[in-house]
């Protein structure tokens, strides 16, 4: 009996065990499965295949050593792994036995790695291709914009030039023909044109300076009423020198003057009417007197306005 009862117990523990073992065996089985689905679906490789190229018996190739350009990893001695021609094989790349417990750190390390890449974006090689255009296409046009303002600024350059080459041909000419008609309306007395930044000519401003004969001052505000307006005179008439105009109009230039200065002022008008159409707004009666036609505007009793011409050599002769 106590054989019996021992017999019994060990064979409840078989059964148990062999009970056990066969669940292990189908969920292994089931594991099985499942990773030979998932390689299918993955991998598109059939299972005995994978085992057969990938599997625990093979070598793993060493893939922490950099690559040579072509791809492969280096050989043991250092050399690039090629074929020599001996025996008609080709070397194969360094590889060590197959330790699961190793192959695990590394596929944990490769997962940890892949999970830091993030989510694959399927549409990032057409993204790429639009970014890179777009990219061309800005390079293009800031090249463009740079050729343009370097045009523009050439452009710049030669009008600031011919800009100041001219105003400062056109200061020295009016400059002297300043100092000629004031030497004329103020006998005696010296007139300057100069610029403020002569270094500058294209920011500088141009001042006067007037000294009338038998006095010291030099600034237009120390001068009389007339005088000033006889310089004011004598500048526009040194710019009428300067560059001559084929017409000219005046408002009422000589208002301020006495008979002498008129007499002086009128003799520069003679000079300058041989070759430009003068017209000029006066109540001057000697002003008049030296005009070829005259022009006046008056009212009728009807009160409506009326515009009169003489000329002065018909009514001469009349």
């Amino acid at each position: 009996r106590t054989t019996a009862e021992a017999a019994r117990g060990e064979l409840a523990e078989l059964t148990d065990a062999a009970h056990r073992d066969e669940m292990a065996r189908a969920a292994m089985r089931m594991r099985i499965e499942t990773i030979g689905a998932k390689a299918v679906d993955e991998l598109g490789i059939d299972p005995a295949v994978l085992v057969a190229e990938f599997g625990p018996h093979r070598g793993v190739p060493v893939l922490e050593d950099s690559p040579d350009d072509d791809g492969r990893a280096p050989s043991p001695n250092g050399g690039t792994p090629s074929g020599n021609g001996i025996g008609g094989e080709a070397d194969e790349a360094r590889t060590v036995p197959y330790v699961r417990v190793e192959q695990e750190k590394r596929l944990r390390k490769a997962e940890r790695a892949l999970t830091a890449l993030g989510r694959v974006n399927p549409l990032a090689l057409e993204e790429y291709t639009a970014l890179e255009e777009r990219h061309r296409f800005l390079t293009e046009q800031l090249v463009d914009l740079k050729k343009s303002r370097e045009d523009l600024m050439h452009v710049i350059r030669e009008v600031d030039e011919r800009v100041e080459r001219v105003f400062a041909e056109a200061f020295q000419d009016t400059a002297e023909a300043f100092s000629r008609a004031f030497a004329r309306l103020f006998p005696g007395g010296e007139g300057k044109l100069f610029a403020t930044s002569p270094e500058d000519m294209l920011t500088t401003g141009v001042d006067v300076e007037a000294r009338p004969a038998g006095k010291s001052v030099k600034r237009l505000s120390l001068l009389s009423g007339g005088e000033r307006a006889l310089v004011a005179v004598a500048f526009v008439v040194a710019i009428f020198m300067a560059r001559p105009s084929p017409f000219y109009v005046m408002d009422e230039v000589e208002a301020a003057l006495d008979e002498v200065n008129l007499g002086r002022l009128l003799d520069i008008v003679n000079e300058l009417r041989v070759s430009s159409q003068i017209l000029i707004v006066t109540h001057q009666k000697r002003t008049m007197e030296v005009a070829d036609a005259l022009y006046g505007v008056t009212m009728r009793d009807d009160g409506v306005t009326e515009v009169i011409s003489q000329r002065l050599a018909e009514a001469v002769d009349g």
